[in-house]
């Protein structure tokens, strides 16, 4: 598996604006370079003229598909996050929540765009992130923040322990999940972890495992 989960297609400059499959390609490229870079140097570090240089096309070729910078930033988490908030309102429109698949879910949205997780770490969770304010109105309460709410439906359902705090439980799961992301330059040569497919399933074998043990009446 690449950093992008994908390896990306490199699109050479061409006169004018491109249109049908091209220009997918293009938006697509623009987004994997710039959340590629945004995770490793940050936002403020990282120009616009960068990530076009990287993808291969003009400056002006980013403007006209994202406009600004920070909007540029918003694109590239809406992009995983968006899918992932549409799919846990799913699970909480269903009958039940099992806890596995919450990790499924979570552990396969960013295996598909690992470096969104050390991303979101930077531009959010830390002091100062341009993103924080938009990521606690718009995003927070439809992510993790709707977890708790899944984790109770399993609670009522008799399917977890009633003494666990939702809340702190949700927290839990978050952690396990995202943080291997965000470790993943340490956590594969000091602890021999792999990040191709059989390490990311045998990952999410030991988080359900681990809470299956734990949470599971």
């Amino acid at each position: 598996m690449t950093e992008h989960g994908l390896a990306r297609k490199v699109v050479k400059r061409s006169q004018g604006r491109p249109a049908g499959p091209a220009a997918a390609d293009i938006r697509g490229n623009i987004l994997d370079s710039a959340e590629s870079l945004f995770a490793r140097k940050g936002y403020a570090a990282t120009s616009l003229r960068e990530i076009a240089e990287e993808v291969g096309v003009n400056p002006a070729m980013v403007h006209y598909y994202y406009g600004n910078k920070n909007a540029l930033l918003r694109h590239v988490l809406e992009r995983t996050l968006e899918p992932l908030a549409a799919a846990i309102a799913k699970m909480k429109a269903a009958k039940d929540a099992p806890v596995g698949e919450i990790v499924h879910l979570l552990l396969n949205s960013f295996s598909q765009h690992p470096s969104l997780p050390a991303l979101v770490a930077r531009e959010v969770l830390l002091p100062g992130g341009v993103m924080q304010e938009h990521f606690l109105e718009y995003l927070a309460p439809r992510l993790g923040g709707s977890v708790p709410e899944l984790l109770m439906k399993e609670q009522s359902g008799g399917r977890m322990k009633p003494d666990l705090d939702p809340g702190t439980s949700a927290l839990i799961i978050l952690s396990l999940c995202v943080f291997p992301f965000i470790a993943r330059k340490l956590a594969e040569p000091a602890l021999d972890i792999t990040y191709d497919e059989g390490g990311l399933l045998k990952l999410e074998q030991h988080i359900g495992r681990l809470l299956n043990e734990g949470f599971s009446t």
